[in-house]
C-alpha cells in the first residue's frame, strides 16, 4: 500500500535527484541472485542530505500515526533501516530496537538489539522492500519474542507480486512511502529516462527475470 500518491512522487524526485536511485535500463545491475537489473536503490543516501532525511523522517512518522495502532516501540531492520527507524522514534518520543540480519555468533546471540518486552506493540521501519523476505524475516524475529507487530513502514518497494503473497501470507501490513510504478513516472515526466527506457522498465518489474533472459 503507498501511504500517499503525492508523498510517493515526492519521494521518487528525491531520490532521483541525489541519486539513491539510479536507473540504467541500457547497462543493467547486477544482483545477488543474478538478476540483471535496470534499477539501483540505497535509502543510505538520504541520511547525507538533511532537508530529505527530515522530510522522509516526518513522512514515516505520519505514515504509522495515520495507519497503525500506536506502538509501544519502533524497530529497524538492519542494516538500512537502523539509522531511519532511530530518528521516526526519537520524533515520536519512542523507545528503538533492532533487528540483525542473522542471529550474532557471540555474547548473547541476539537477533534483536535493545530492550523489547513480552507484549509490547511494534512498528517495523524497513528501507526498501524487494521480495519481502528479509522483511519478514524481521517480523518473525519480532513475533518470536512474544510482541505484536502492528506493521512495517518503508521508504521505497518494487511492488513485485511476490512480495505482496510475501506480506500477505505472513498476515502484516506494508505502507511504502514511495513505489517503482510512481518512480519510473516521475523519471519519465522529468527527463531522467525516455520512454523507451520507461517500456523496458515497465516489463522488468512484471517480470524481473526478463533482462537476464535478454542479455
Amino acid at each position: 500500500m503507498i501511504f500517499s500518491e503525492k508523498v510517493a512522487a515526492e519521494v521518487a524526485r528525491y531520490l532521483l535527484q541525489i541519486k539513491a536511485i539510479k536507473l540504467q535500463p541500457a547497462n543493467p545491475f547486477t544482483w545477488a541472485s543474478g538478476v540483471k537489473s535496470p534499477i539501483y536503490c540505497d535509502n543510505r543516501k538520504i541520511l547525507s542530505y538533511p532537508e530529505i532525511r527530515a522530510y522522509v523522517k516526518s513522512q514515516l512518522t505520519v505514515s504509522i500515526r495515520e495507519k497503525f495502532e500506536k506502538p509501544d516501540v519502533i524497530a529497524g531492520v538492519a542494516t538500512g533501516g537502523i539509522a531511519h527507524g532511530a530518528l521516526v522514534a526519537e520524533e515520536m518520543g519512542l523507545p528503538f530496537v533492532y533487528i540483525r540480519s542473522n542471529v550474532k555468533v557471540h555474547g548473547l546471540n541476539n537477533m534483536i538489539e535493545g530492550e523489547l518486552k513480552q507484549g509490547q506493540k511494534v512498528v517495523i521501519i524497513e528501507d526498501l522492500v524487494s521480495t519481502g523476505g528479509s522483511s519478514l524475516k524481521a517480523v518473525a524475529a519480532i513475533r518470536g519474542e512474544n510482541c505484536e507487530v502492528l506493521g512495517m513502514s518503508a521508504i521505497f518497494t518494487y511492488g513485485f507480486d511476490i512480495a505482496e503473497r510475501n506480506f500477505n501470507d505472513a498476515v502484516c501490513e506494508l505502507v511504502a512511502l514511495s513505489h517503482y510504478d510512481v518512480l519510473i513516472n516521475v523519471a519519465l515526466e522529468e527527463n531522467y529516462i525516455q520512454e523507451k527506457d520507461f517500456e523496458l522498465l515497465q516489463t522488468w518489474r512484471k517480470n524481473p527475470g526478463w533482462i537476464k533472459l535478454k542479455s
